[in-house]
């Protein structure tokens, strides 16, 4: 069956002959919060799906044949995954159900049941093999016929999905490339309904747009072309259709199951399945004028919180019309004379169709770095991001003898233009209470092995006192794969704060709660990320090098930003002991078993000779490990000796 729109056709359902039938691209989250995109795996001699659902028998029964199948073709580059489509279950249930009944393999939730409908789906257990040269359904049906409603065999008789399997890896066709499937039906109460014709395109679809896509699909937006009438969505909607199933749009990363945000960027599930459902059936104008010229045209305020009380311009720069640009860095000083407090700022590009983000910090006046690597982060810009407001109360300290550093990523857009961004900052009139300060978790020591699909590594920071934690950035290259950040409280427990499983470089982006979150002293955050340096990676500049840390992009980072406030502290009262923090942030990536020590045998070998007299001086106990507050205590011991020295050489001269 093909469902007509407009000149545009849909593979929705199977009908005749399976065999060669498209699969469409997608992306799901699986239960455990893992991004898994269908067109991934491309290097797979195979792909099987096995649609599973909670509670249903017929699946239950069927995951031994399932494992039995998995283990026959294990080395063969048979890639097997689950599908969930009911509408019933939930992520935690199927975490529940997977836990239960021994499933180790990903399933895939498909909660607006889009892949589900496009698949053809009706029943639970069916197994579908797909072929990624061509993506090509070879085969669908039960894995075997020893399964049948309330009865079942000993032995299969007939072997389905094997069948096919030596079939596919042997370049033929199977013989079998359709069965009738026993299994529990699926409830599709929205595929081929006809109210689909009936969605307004200027009551729905229109202010769907406007929330979560005008804002960079405008006339000199990044958007690579502008929603300004309904002809132009029209021309675009297949690609609206396959960017809405792979997730790459909106560029919003966060698991909406993990977590809420302010500013909340993401479309809901329901957005996302009206907007689909109205271009499978076939993109309807409706009645009407059409409201998305006005929209996409109207004015923005130059500056939306007022004239700032400071402007920074970064130097110009020559975007040129293609080709890749690398992440500039320009560093401005600041011209005060004295020292000030930042209360909000906002960033205003020279070129909105080419500037696609930028970072904002300072770094000392004295310093040479050119990387981006910021001593204190104060904000940034993203299309559709609003201006950064601190908290009530609260300032970020602006020295006067500090300079600006902004990390600028430009994407050209088929002509040359010149870009000269503005920063501006609004000050306190006075003083205010509270320090709002920025901390970061690292790892300078990652190694990511060649040709590593999935190579995760972490790092923590112990915080010494309370805190009130604002939000948190998530930032690595072109190799990261996915993000998070945990809190492990005193008592061991530990809570997800954030989960990014598509981390997209192209996207820099913080997340800020709805309402800070209460650190207790002696809690841990916790910062993972997982690298992909396999050549499925299409941004990897090199998967067979070993990849270390590196302030190009092409190097890789473990850089988890944050925000936070320490609790009591004031502006007339300081408890920050920058130094003390340094020395956790080394421990928390040194301590590869996150006991809360740095132990000598868990360090790199050039670090060993780096921190040989740490250990000689800091380590009180003799048990061949540092604490942070050991570390901290020899580094001021050593520091006191130093200075110690040079006033006794100045006396001597």
């Amino acid at each position: 069956m093909r469902r007509r729109c407009l000149g545009f056709v849909f593979v929705l359902a199977w009908s005749g002959s399976v065999w060669g039938a498209s699969v469409d691209n997608f992306m799901l989250l699986d239960h455990r919060g893992e991004a898994h995109e269908l067109h991934y795996h491309s290097d797979a001699a195979a792909v099987v799906l096995l649609v599973q659902g909670n509670g249903c028998p017929v699946v239950r029964n069927a995951l031994p044949d399932l494992r039995e199948v998995r283990e026959r073709y294990a080395g063969e580059g048979v890639v097997f995954l689950m599908l969930n489509s009911n509408l019933q279950d939930t992520r935690e249930s199927v975490r529940a159900e997977a836990e239960e009944w021994g499933i180790d393999l990903p399933i895939l939730i498909d909660e607006t049941q889009l892949v589900g409908e496009g698949l053809g789906l009706t029943r639970t257990a069916e197994a579908l093999l797909i072929d990624p040269d061509g993506w090509e359904l070879a085969y669908r049906g039960p894995i075997n016929d020893r399964l049948s409603y309330e009865r079942q065999l000993a032995e299969a008789k007939e072997h389905y999905l094997a069948d096919a399997i030596d079939s596919l890896l042997a370049g033929t066709q199977p013989q079998v490339a359709q069965q009738d499937t026993v299994g529990c039906l699926i409830n599709f109460p929205e595929r081929d309904n006809p109210a689909h014709e009936q969605i307004s395109y200027a009551e729905t679809i229109v202010p769907i747009l406007e929330q979560n896509c005008v804002g960079c699909h405008r006339p000199e937006g990044i958007g690579p072309w502008a929603m300004t009438s309904y002809e132009m969505v029209r021309g675009f909607a297949p690609m609206m259709r396959e960017v809405l199933r792979t997730k790459r749009m909106p560029p919003w990363h966060a698991d909406p199951h993990v977590g809420e945000w302010r500013d909340d960027a993401g479309i809901s599930n329901g957005e996302r399945t009206t907007l689909v459902h109205w271009i499978e059936a076939g993109a309807p104008r409706g009645e009407g004028e059409d409201p998305l010229p006005g929209i996409a045209v109207a004015p923005v305020s130059e500056w939306p919180l007022g004239e700032p009380d400071l402007v920074i311009e970064l130097p110009a720069y020559d975007v040129p019309a293609s080709g890749v640009v690398d992440y500039q860095f320009p560093t401005v000083a600041n011209p005060l004379d004295h020292d000030v407090w930042v209360r909000a700022m906002d960033v205003l590009p020279g070129s909105t169709e080419v500037v696609h983000h930028v970072l904002v910090g300072l770094i000392d006046g004295d310093s040479n770095r050119r990387g981006g690597v910021f001593d204190d982060y104060l904000g940034g810009y993203a299309p559709g991001v609003r201006p950064v407001e601190l908290p009530q109360g609260t300032g970020m300290l602006l020295p006067k003898d500090d300079h600006f550093l902004a990390q600028m990523h430009y994407t050209p857009y088929g002509k040359a233009v010149t870009d000269v961004t503005r920063i501006g900052f609004y000050l306190h009139d006075e003083k205010p209470n509270a320090f709002f300060r920025q901390g970061v978790v690292m790892n300078p020591t990652i190694a990511i092995p060649p040709n590593a699909k999935r190579h995760e590594q972490r790092a923590y920071l112990e915080f010494p006192a309370d805190a009130l934690l604002y939000d948190v950035l998530p930032h690595s290259h072109y190799r990261g794969h996915s993000s998070t950040f945990s809190l492990v409280y005193p008592d061991g427990r530990e809570e997800l704060l954030l989960n990014v499983p598509n981390y997209d470089f192209n996207w820099q982006r913080g997340y800020a709660f709805v309402e800070p979150r209460l650190v207790p002293a002696g809690s841990r955050l916790v910062h993972a990320t997982v690298y992909d340096n396999s050549a499925q990676n299409l941004g990897n500049p090199d998967p067979s090098k070993l990849v270390r840390w590196g302030l190009q992009s092409w190097d890789e980072m473990l850089y988890g930003a944050f925000s936070f406030v320490w609790v009591g502290e004031t502006t007339d009262r300081p408890i920050h002991d920058g130094r003390l923090i340094d020395a956790y942030q080394t421990i928390g990536y040194l301590d590869r078993d996150m006991d809360g020590r740095a132990e000598w045998d868990e360090l790199p070998a050039p670090l060993k000779r780096r921190m040989a007299k740490d250990f000689e001086h800091g380590d009180a106990d003799g048990d061949r490990a540092l604490t942070a507050p050991e570390l901290h205590a020899s580094r001021q011991a050593r520091q006191q000796a130093a200075d110690g020295n040079d006033v006794a050489a100045a006396g001597g001269d």
